[in-house]
């Protein structure tokens, strides 16, 4: 049977699929895993009542395990792990939070309108760090040769970070570090990247409001 999961709406686009970075990391561990689903498209800006009703915060994304709607992407791809354990994700713990800050050093970067503020130099000692991992752990991935639950979390946050600072910032990630380059672009042209990811002008429309906020 397929499990049923709620996922964001492109903005101004509610047939097409959004730009949610914790939506497109659940749809990755489904798909990675091989489990079949039924995707529902939410319309952030004008959410259904029966949507409101399943989740009261108006969250997503939001699966339906056994009945039960379920919040929150850690609890989500954990359930996942657990009801299908095969093909195993499960990261070695010392890897679990490699790379977490890389998200919320991009935000500051991204909505910061002082260059001076040190955002951007927050931003790149984060992503050196990864560098660092990947280049003395041998990768591709985070945990070696085989794609594992962080992967699937950092994939769609850098999606987010280079589609939006090129486009905002004119900013992108420093040549030097070339195995984040690569990293990125082994996580980009897997399959289930392809089939989750939002379209580049859905990314930049779902940042505008923060960008010029």
């Amino acid at each position: 049977m397929a499990v049923e999961i709620c996922v964001k709406a492109a903005v101004g686009a509610p047939d097409i699929l959004g730009d949610c970075p914790f939506s497109q990391r659940a749809l990755l561990t489904l798909e990675e895993k091989k489990v079949p689903y039924k995707r529902h498209l939410i319309n952030i800006s004008d959410k259904p009542q029966w949507f409101m009703e399943i989740s009261p915060e108006g969250k997503v994304p939001v699966v339906k395990f056994d009945d039960k709607w379920v919040a929150d992407s850690d609890v989500i791809v954990r359930i996942i792990e657990e009801k299908y354990p095969e093909p195993s994700l499960t990261n070695p713990p010392e890897f679990a939070s490699l790379g977490s800050k890389i998200f919320p050093s991009f935000v500051n970067f991204l909505k910061s309108k002082d260059p001076n503020d040190g955002t951007e130099q927050a931003l790149l000692e984060e992503l050196k760090a990864l560098d660092e991992h990947l280049k003395t752990h041998g990768g591709p991935f985070i945990a070696g040769e085989k794609v594992t639950a962080v992967d699937l979390s950092l994939a769609p946050k850098l999606y987010h970070l280079q589609v939006a600072l090129e486009h905002f910032k004119q900013w992108t990630v420093p040549e030097s570090l070339a195995h984040v380059h690569g990293y990125t672009k082994k996580l980009f042209a897997l399959e289930s990247f392809q089939k989750t990811k939002a379209e580049k002008q859905y990314v930049i429309a779902g940042w505008v409001p923060k960008v010029n906020a």
